[in-house]
């Protein structure tokens, strides 16, 4: 019997646990499994949270379809039924620039008639395709890459927005090579980006015509999709799924410190009790996980505390439709830094999914904060409330209060993977050779989305399992 502790039950440590739970199984090995959570629930930072007959997602409102990772876990867990894809419209996206909304382009003839860019930043951005590829294999941040490729307008008003939507990032610090790697695949592989799409759109067309399913281009890749309840009916399926099958939860209580020798560890818990365990992975933040590891391995430990966060405060909005000028037929917008707004940008929720609003009602939610707006953390509930409701006036021409308003605060929610992310985890592998059944997962490593959290969390259950053998 082979003793494993889980520490946090957030969505990586629940799919870790699950994951391991099936594989051990598979192959007979006899598994003693305990899950410890600080809080009092699961889930982490993924809340469904209904109010008032609005359904606010804490954190993160869904993952995207064009990576299988969340797919299999939901058909492994038979929510099929449940599941809920992005109205066909959430594709619009808008751009807000020069005071106004762009609707993002999804091919040529957009591009050409969107007035986002102007002609000579258009032209730079054509002109991608005479850039030399560059291979001295140099960590460059987002911003750098983005220069270099396509211009600094294209990078302010494109680029830098994405960053921010996703990683709550700032370009100027973030690593290309390690927040969007597919792109530095497409420049080593085909020398360019504008060449690489055209390359991919012709082995399209052939898949066409071979009769092949193929995905459509628009938005960021993938459909979004999420459940009739919100992204919170999968952690907690998950969690029932795994306590069924005989693992034990202990929640409320929070894991201080991992002792021992490897292969014969404690997990000493702040209630005084310790948990034995040959093997211990964390799914913990990377600052919770520092302090944890601070005894057993301390140059991990300061790697770990290195990881930097950028803080979120979420607002979530509702009104009446009949007092918004603006037409929410879309997936709502980002904001370049260059406008001097508040906020990062507005999800134009009950749009994207349905029953996310009371009948009659439409929910928005903008985030605010991130790697270049810290300072949001400091602000009041008072002074949120006014400067959202001022960006909101500027941005959509919304000129009442809201009748429903919740925010939500998040000191540290997105790990930043910085210049230099792909040598600190090179780094912490190498400190954790000696560490045979301590394991480390999350967000805080290997991608921030929730598919990369499940893919991850597949991989550690992989590498336990292993160690079980």
């Amino acid at each position: 019997m082979t003793q494993v502790v889980v520490i946090g039950a957030g969505i990586s440590g629940l799919a870790t646990a699950y994951a391991l739970q099936t594989l051990a199984q598979s192959e007979g090995k006899p598994l003693q499994l305990q899950v410890v959570e600080k809080n009092d629930r699961c889930g982490g930072k993924i809340w469904s949270r209904r109010e008032e007959g609005y359904l606010c997602e804490w954190g993160p409102n869904g993952f995207l379809d064009n990576k299988p990772a969340t797919l299999e876990l939901c058909r492994a867990l038979q929510m099929d039924d449940v599941l809920q894809r992005s109205n066909d419209n959430a594709r619009k996206r808008y751009i807000f620039s020069g005071n106004r909304l762009h609707r993002l382009p999804e091919n040529g003839p957009m591009f050409l008639r969107s007035q986002l860019l102007s002609w000579p930043g258009k032209i730079r951005l054509v002109g991608e395709a005479l850039v030399p590829t560059r291979r001295d294999g140099e960590d460059e941040t987002l911003a750098e890459f983005g220069r270099r490729r396509l211009g600094a307008e294209a990078l302010d008003k494109l680029i830098a927005p994405m960053a921010g939507g996703i990683f709550a990032g700032d370009a100027e610090t973030m690593s290309v090579k390690s927040c969007f790697p597919r792109i530095v695949e497409l420049e080593q592989q085909y020398g360019g980006l504008l060449r690489a799409m055209v390359r991919l759109a012709r082995q399209k067309r052939q898949q066409r015509k071979r009769g092949q399913t193929v995905a459509s281009a628009a938005g960021p890749g993938g459909v979004l999709t999420s459940f009739d309840g919100g992204i919170q009916q999968l952690t907690d399926t998950l969690r029932q799924t795994v306590e069924a099958r005989g693992a034990q939860f202990l929640t409320g209580v929070a894991a201080c410190s991992v002792e021992g020798d490897p292969g014969q560890y404690r997990v000493m818990l702040a209630d005084g009790r310790s948990l034995e365990a040959q093997i211990v992975i964390s799914a913990a933040p990377a600052w919770a996980a520092a302090e944890l590891l601070r005894d057993l391995v301390p140059d991990v430990a300061g790697l770990l505390k290195d990881i930097p966060y950028a803080p979120m405060n979420v607002i979530c909005c509702g009104y009446d439709p009949q007092q918004i000028p603006c037409d929410l037929n879309g997936f709502g917008y980002l904001i370049p830094k260059q406008e001097s707004c508040s906020i990062l940008g507005t999800l134009w929720d009950s749009s994207i999914f349905r029953h996310r609003a009371p009948a009659g009602r439409v929910l928005l939610r903008s985030m605010m904060g991130g790697a270049t707006r810290p300072q949001a953390a400091d602000l009041s509930d008072e002074q949120v409330a006014i400067l959202v409701q001022a960006d909101l006036e500027r941005i959509m021409g919304i000129r009442v209060a809201p009748e429903f308003l919740r925010i939500f605060r998040h000191q540290r929610a997105i790990p930043q993977y910085v210049r230099g992310h792909a040598q600190r985890l090179a780094d912490l592998h190498r400190g954790l050779e000696g560490q045979s059944g301590l394991i480390l997962t999350g967000n805080a490593y290997g991608g921030v989305g929730l598919n990369d959290c499940v893919a991850n969390a597949r991989k550690a259950a992989e590498q336990a399992l292993w160690l079980m053998r």
